[in-house]
C-alpha cells in the first residue's frame, strides 16, 4: 500500500474513469480527495449468499453491481477442493464471462492447536485451497487465527500461527495468492494480530480487518487500526452498516486515510426478505460513508 503525497498516474486515471467510490460523489460537486478512490464493495457469501448456487450468486451480484465475491466454503455454490480440473475451469469461465470478480476462498483453516499433527493437517488443507483459488481465478485465501489454548503461553501460540502463515505465504507465492488472516475468534486483539504478522514476515501474508467489537477496546478504533494498518490485505470484512453500534463512518475515514486499495466485503448476519435489494442498500450506505470521508480528507 502506497501513501503518495500527490496523485500518481493510477490515481489520475481512476479518477477520470470514476472507479470505486467516485461514482458516489454528490450532485453538489464537492471535491473528492484521491485517497480511497480504489475502495470497492463486495460480498462474502456467508450468510446472504450461502444458499445461492454459482449462476445465481453471479447474477444477483451483477444485478446490483456488487462486483467482487469471497466464496465461503461448504455453501451452495459448491466450490471446493474436490472439483476436477474441468470443473475449476468452468468456475473460472463463469466469472470471466461476467463483470463479477472472484476474490478467492473464505476458509476455516486455523493454526493455533497444541497438536503439531493438527497444525500440519490445517496447513495441508490451506494449500489445497490456495491451488483451488488459483485455478478459479481468485487472488487469495482467507484463514483464521481463532484461539489461544489456555495451557500454552500466548506468545508461543502467536508465534506458531505466524510461522504457519509464513510457510503458507511461501507456498502461495508460486500461485500468485495472498494469505488473508481474518481477525477472528479468540485472537481478535489487534496487538496480538500485529505480533502474528511480525512472526509471519511475508509480503503476501496480510490482515483481513473484520469489524469486531474488540476493535473499539482500549484507546479505540483509531489506535487499534494503527497497529495493523501496514499489514492490511486486499479484503476487509464488515457487517450491515445500519445494524448495531460499530462506527463504520470511522472505519471509512481510516481506510481513506491510508488510501486503502482493496475490497470491503459484506459478511451479513441478518435475514432480510429480499437479500438482493438489501445488498444494494448496503453498498449504497457504505460507499456514501467512503465519499463523505473522501470529502473530509
Amino acid at each position: 500500500m502506497t501513501h503518495p503525497s500527490f496523485p500518481d498516474r493510477r490515481h489520475f486515471l481512476t479518477t477520470l474513469l470514476g472507479a470505486g467510490a467516485a461514482g458516489f460523489a454528490s450532485a453538489q460537486g464537492a471535491a473528492l480527495n484521491y485517497k480511497g478512490e480504489n475502495i470497492q464493495f463486495g460480498l462474502v457469501t456467508y450468510m446472504w449468499g450461502a444458499d445461492w448456487d454459482l449462476p445465481t450468486l453471479i447474477a444477483n451480484c451483477q444485478q446490483v453491481e456488487v462486483l467482487g465475491v469471497e466464496l465461503r466454503i461448504e455453501h451452495a455454490h459448491k466450490v471446493e477442493p474436490n472439483l476436477t480440473a474441468a470443473q475449476r475451469e468452468d468456475v473460472r469461465q463463469r466469472f470471466e464471462d461476467s463483470p463479477v470478480e472472484v476474490l478467492g476462498m473464505g476458509t476455516n483453516c486455523e493454526f493455533h492447536s497444541g497438536d503439531p499433527d493438527e497444525v500440519k493437517k490445517q496447513i495441508a488443507l490451506a494449500r489445497d485451497y490456495i491451488k483451488l483459488s488459483h485455478d478459479i481465478g481468485g487472488s487469495g485465501v482467507k484463514v483464521k487465527p481463532n484461539n489461544l489454548p489456555k495451557d500454552v503461553p500466548v506468545e508461543k501460540t502467536l508465534e506458531q500461527i505466524g510461522k504457519s502463515l509464513a510457510e503458507l505465504g511461501d507456498h502461495a507465492l508460486g500461485f500468485g495468492q495472498e494469505i488473508r488472516l481474518e481477525v477472528h475468534g479468540g485472537v481478535s486483539d489487534l496487538g496480538h494480530i500485529r505480533t502474528v504478522m511480525q512472526a509471519a514476515d511475508r509480503p503476501n501474508v496480510r490482515v483481513c480487518w473484520n469489524s469486531n467489537d474488540q476493535d473499539l477496546a482500549g484507546e479505540g478504533i483509531e489506535a487499534n487500526f494503527a497497529k495493523v494498518q501496514d499489514y492490511l490485505g486486499r479484503t476487509t470484512h464488515i457487517r450491515e452498516v445500519n445494524e448495531g453500534a460499530y462506527p463504520y463512518d470511522k472505519l471509512a475515514k481510516l481506510l481513506v486515510g491510508v488510501d486503502y486499495d482493496g475490497w470491503v466485503l459484506l459478511e451479513a448476519r441478518t435475514k432480510p426478505a429480499d437479500r438482493v435489494a438489501a445488498l444494494a442498500e448496503q453498498k449504497k450506505l457504505f460507499m456514501e460513508l467512503v465519499t463523505q470521508a473522501r470529502k473530509a480528507a
